[in-house]
């Protein structure tokens, strides 16, 4: 399990080391910012629509090969412009690194799936999430300082070497996982099961998740500097989210595999304080922007492993893939609609209408589910 682990710590420590640094020193290749939006919308492009692709295609031929590949590819991509250096090499680097991360991340989730058995499955996407986040966390931060010891060819060189020596350890320690034999399958039948409740719930949650994770780093250093904050201030409330994130996944996953913790109550849950902590946002000053990034963060750390885990243990172990590439298209659109939904309210409001309106959205499943107890609750009474 351990490279796969690394695997997951690659593709976020990669994504946002690099995203969070193109700005502030590559002035030779990001001369404009619609060219640093096209270069990082480039990346998050290619994962939208590769994504279910390599899924499928690691159900065909095998999980590990396509996880190899995106790891090599991932690999060879960065060494490109580590390597070259010219500003038109950064844009082939960064839509091959988005498009190898496309192949490895839902081989690598789908192959946690099938490596694990389904009581123990809770337990594996929290470890699984938890060195996601922990890239997520050290990749602004570590991505940094390489970046300013040795240039931004010097980070995509680390990148280039990380995606190398996971690809080996992987290659050496991960066993095979054949495909399984599949029944046809028309584009109906794949609708049909996509539309299916046990699909679309956790894959829902997943998708509210992202959208108030990337909302709480994106939008609540904005918060912090309107209050007066600096920097130092903005970017601790950030990291707390992060690390409250990475830690709350495992513990999370270990009650949901010991029947402490069901899915359903989870995901609600997990909504539940990812809203409020949209709601904390709107608080002025630090107190405001701390407690939305602990109550954000350990909602999204809730939600992620059970997400998961959920998909695990009610998808066929044949269309793995498949299913694992579904769900991370849906992450990545919420990764996308959070952010410009804030923005757009608040470009015809204000900032804090922004978080609001994010906020009711992923308020709307847990309430509607305690008016429905509510009710059930008093429909005896009313008969009598």
């Amino acid at each position: 399990m351990w490279p796969l682990y690394a695997a997951g710590f690659t593709t976020a420590f990669g994504a946002h080391g690099i995203a969070a640094n193109l700005g502030a020193f590559s002035d030779d290749a990001v001369t404009s910012l619609m060219v640093l939006g096209g270069l990082l919308a480039l990346y998050d492009g290619a994962e939208v629509l590769l994504k279910p692709v390599f899924g499928t295609l690691a159900d065909r031929i095998g999980a590990k090969p396509v996880l190899l590949g995106g790891l090599i590819g991932f690999a060879v991509a960065s060494a490109l412009f580590a390597f070259a250096g010219s500003p038109g090499w950064l844009w082939a680097a960064r839509l091959g690194q988005g498009a190898s991360a496309s192949a490895f991340s839902p081989a690598a989730s789908a192959m946690v799936a099938r490596l694990n058995p389904t009581g123990a499955q809770g337990r594996a996407f929290g470890s699984y999430g938890f060195f996601k986040s922990i890239g997520y966390t050290l990749g602004p931060l570590l991505g940094g300082v390489i970046v300013w010891a040795g240039g931004l060819q010097w980070l995509f060189l680390v990148m280039a070497a990380c995606g190398a020596v996971v690809a080996i350890w992987a290659a050496i320690t991960v066993p095979a996982v054949p495909p399984l034999p599949r029944a046809r399958q028309t584009v109906v039948d794949l609708a049909r099961r996509l539309a299916d409740r046990t699909f679309l719930a956790p894959t829902a949650a997943l998708a509210g998740a992202t959208a108030a994770l990337s909302v709480g780093v994106g939008f609540l250093p904005v918060s912090g500097a309107a209050a007066g904050l600096g920097t130092i201030a903005t970017g601790a409330a950030v990291s707390v989210l992060a690390a409250t994130a990475a830690f709350v996944q495992p513990q999370v996953g270990r009650a949901r595999d010991a029947g402490r913790l069901s899915t359903r109550t989870g995901l609600l849950v997990g909504l539940a304080l990812s809203a409020a902590g949209l709601g904390a946002a709107m608080l002025p000053g630090l107190v405001g922007v701390l407690l939305a990034a602990a109550l954000i963060g350990v909602g999204t750390g809730m939600i992620t492993p059970l997400g998961f885990a959920a998909l695990a243990a009610s998808t066929p172990k044949e269309r793995m893939g498949q299913t694992m590439g579904s769900a991370e298209l849906g992450r990545e659109l919420g990764d996308a609609g959070g952010p410009l939904l804030v923005a757009g309210v608040a470009t015809v409001t204000t900032l804090a209408f922004g978080y609001a309106a994010l906020a009711v959205l992923l308020a709307v499943a847990p309430v509607l589910v305690l008016l429905t107890r509510f009710g059930a609750r008093r429909a005896p009474d009313d008969v009598r």
